[in-house]
This record gives C-alpha cells, sequence and structure tokens, in this order.
C-alpha cells in the first residue's frame, strides 16, 4: 500500500453555471414527458480523476470521494484537499478499479479522528481473472491535515473470479438500524451464473459488519457462498438505497433497453438473463417479464436505457417536492432522475438534462445535492453542488 502526498489548501470553485442544455428525447412517453427545466443552480466545488463513489462523514460533513485508479480524496468544508493513505492495490481497467466507500453507521461526532469503513474495489486474481472485494478499515484523520486507512481486512470478496472487466457492481448500503451490510455483486457479463446459486455473481448479498452471513439468509440451507444470498437474477447493479420505510431497493443496467428500478425483496429473482425488459446488443430478443411471472419483475424500467449511475432517496429540506423520491444518477443521457414511489411500484416524474454524464449522487446535511461527473473521457471532472434556483426579484 503505497501513501501519497497531500494536496495544499483549494480553494472551492463558487461559479454559477447555467443549467445545462436538453438532451435527445427517446422513444419513451415517460422520458419524454418528465424533462423539465431544472429546479435548482450549480456551483463547482471541485474536480476530480475518473471519479466512482463519494461519502460525507456524518459528523463533520468532510466529504470523501473514491477515484477509480485508486486514489481516495478527501475535501473539508473550508476547501482544504488531501489524499487518504493506505489505499488497497487495485486491478484498474475496463469498470474496474476502485469502487464504493461508506462509513459505518452509528459514529457520527464533531471531530474526525477515528472511524469504521467500508469500501469496495477490483482485485486481480491469477492468470487474467479479476473480481470484486469490499474491505473494512479504520479511518484515522489527524486533525483533518492527513488521513490514512489502517488495519484493512476484507470481509468479502466475489465468488468464482472471472475474466473480462465489467459489470462488477460492488455498491454498498447498511440497513437502516445498521445491522446488516448489503452488498451488490454484478454477474462479470457471464450471464448464466446469475441463475446459479453455488456462486455470488449477479446477486445481492446480506452480510453481518464483519462480513459473515446474515443468519437467515433465505438460501443457508445449501451452504457454502449461498449462505450469503439475499436476491438473486440481477445483472449489473449501480444503485443501492434504502427509502423510509427501510425498504431496499436497486436500479441496474440492462442489456439493449431494459434498465430497472427493483424492489429488492428476500429470496426473489429478477430473472436475468432469463427475461429482461431490454435486447441483447446484437438484438437478439429476450423474453419479457411479462411472459415468465415466476419472477420478480422490476418497479419500472427504461427503453431507451439511462445508465444509472448510482441513486438516494431525497430526505431533505431544500427541494420538500422531492423528499421520498428516488433520485438517481443517469450517465446515458447525462441527467438526474427523480423517482416516486407508490407502493410497490414506482415511476419517473422528472428528469433534469446535465451538461455531462453524472456518475454519482449525495446528500449534504443541509439538503443541498452534490453529484460528480463521469470521468472516463477527461481527467477533470467536476464535483457540483446543486441548490434551489434563486427566484427573480
Amino acid at each position: 500500500m503505497a501513501s501519497r502526498p497531500l494536496l495544499g489548501i483549494l480553494s472551492p470553485l463558487v461559479i454559477l453555471l447555467a443549467s445545462c442544455g436538453a438532451a435527445p428525447v427517446g422513444d419513451n412517453p415517460t422520458e419524454a414527458n418528465t424533462r423539465q427545466r431544472s429546479p435548482f443552480q450549480t456551483t463547482e466545488i471541485a474536480r476530480f480523476d475518473e471519479p466512482w463513489a463519494m461519502a460525507f462523514d456524518p459528523g463533520t460533513g468532510v466529504l470523501f470521494v473514491t477515484e477509480k485508479k485508486g486514489r481516495i480524496r478527501f475535501l473539508e468544508p473550508s476547501g482544504k484537499m488531501g489524499f487518504v493513505e493506505g489505499v488497497p492495490r487495485v486491478d484498474y481497467g475496463g469498470q474496474g478499479g476502485l469502487g464504493d466507500f461508506v462509513f459505518a453507521p452509528a459514529e457520527p461526532s464533531p471531530t474526525l479522528d477515528r472511524r469504521t469503513v467500508y469500501l469496495s474495489w477490483v482485485e486481480a486474481g491469477r492468470g487474467d481473472k479479476r473480481g470484486a472485494a469490499v474491505g473494512r478499515a479504520e479511518l484515522i484523520c489527524n486533525d483533518h491535515s492527513s488521513c490514512t486507512l489502517r488495519n484493512l481486512k476484507v470481509i468479502w470478496r466475489q465468488e468464482p473470479k472471472t475474466t473480462g472487466h465489467g459489470h462488477y457492481s460492488h455498491r454498498i448500503a447498511f440497513s437502516p438500524d445498521g445491522r446488516y451490510l448489503f452488498i451488490a455483486s454484478g454477474d462479470r457479463q457471464k450471464q448464466e451464473p446469475a441463475q446459479d446459486l453455488s456462486n455470488n455473481l449477479g446477486t445481492i448479498v446480506r452480510l453481518l459488519p464483519d462480513g459473515m452471513p446474515a443468519p437467515g439468509n433465505p438460501f443457508s440451507r445449501l451452504g457454502g457462498v449461498s449462505r450469503q444470498i439475499w436476491s438473486y437474477g440481477h445483472r449489473n447493479i449501480l444503485g443501492l438505497a434504502f427509502d423510509d420505510q427501510d425498504r431496499l431497493w436497486d436500479v441496474e443496467h440492462g442489456p439493449r433497453g431494459g434498465d430497472e428500478f427493483n424492489l429488492v425483496k428476500e429470496g426473489a429473482n429478477y430473472g436475468w438473463p432469463v427475461v429482461s425488459n431490454g435486447k441483447h446488443y446484437s438484438g437478439t430478443a429476450i423474453p419479457h417479464h411479462s411472459t415468465r411471472p415466476e419472477f420478480t419483475a422490476p418497479a419500472t424500467s427504461w427503453a431507451p436505457v439511462i445508465a444509472p449511475g448510482n441513486m438516494i432517496f431525497y430526505r431533505g429540506d431544500l427541494f420538500p417536492e422531492w423528499k421520498g423520491q428516488a433520485l438517481i444518477a443517469a450517465l446515458q443521457p447525462g441527467a438526474i432522475v427523480r423517482v416516486a414511489i407508490d407502493g410497490d411500484k414506482a415511476r419517473e416524474v422528472a428528469r433534469y438534462p446535465m451538461q455531462r454524464s453524472i456518475r454519482a449522487l449525495a446528500e449534504h446535511r443541509d439538503g443541498s445535492i452534490w453529484i460528480l461527473e463521469d470521468g472516463r473521457n477527461t481527467s477533470s471532472s467536476r464535483l457540483l453542488k446543486l441548490t434551489p434556483r434563486t427566484q427573480p426579484n
């Protein structure tokens, strides 16, 4: 684990940006009818190199951002930035690299000196194989001038490691009571393993905070890695979040069309690759969810795709109409997609086009929304803060 130098003090940019031009309207009536003039103004805060995830420390408001090449950077409210040392070596390439970053619940403090954190990354295996891993570590920060990961321990791995560089998923979410750790495990572009309970590809797993399978998981009787699995038949999950009723939802990439927004239920099979609301990239048809009722259908889906980056449920007060709704970072076309929940169903209610693809979003404790632009084609992806648009006098 190589240490890295700290950056000096950088002042946040306070450039108010015009709200982004429109993207092409697709064939989906929902997509066409929900495009709206954005109710927010954007302020550029900083820039990053291929960012993937971000998390605010709940006690201090310090922001931590992962970059795919294997760096974690922190941004203080003052604008000071630095690097976190002790980051694990990552297998960078394609969709792989450093992934999610999550604080353990129930540890907020007005000072950032010692925290338990969870992070995900892609690690190399033997030969040309690789897979996602999740680790737990102590985050030690000294007067905010430097931060280090110590006692990092891998607590979960995708099994088996495979060839290829895609569909890792590796999003992390804690249950609201802090008892369970949920991890999204993509199908690694292999498809069939998502229907095979002898591996954990194409699944959402439920663990204890130490990485052990949670007691009472639906497939515990099968033994082995099956003891981890909470749901299966998933493709490539990029968003994982709990709503105000403590229900878990995911948003995942479909193939050619068919991106899904799912209410995640214990033991449910979501059908991939047997069914989908999209097609294979070759154009070959896939049976629609409606033809196979034994599989759990999505609460809503998109064709054309939105290519989700991540998602949150909004709980703040700055945008009161958004409260309790899902906000999805959309990569293609670049947008923020707002989804309302009605029981077990969901519907897109608004879409706000952005200038670039959006990789991730997070809610600040003041209710503002912070977004990260995707950085696959640039070394300076912007971190933007969204606040309500100032009303003209």
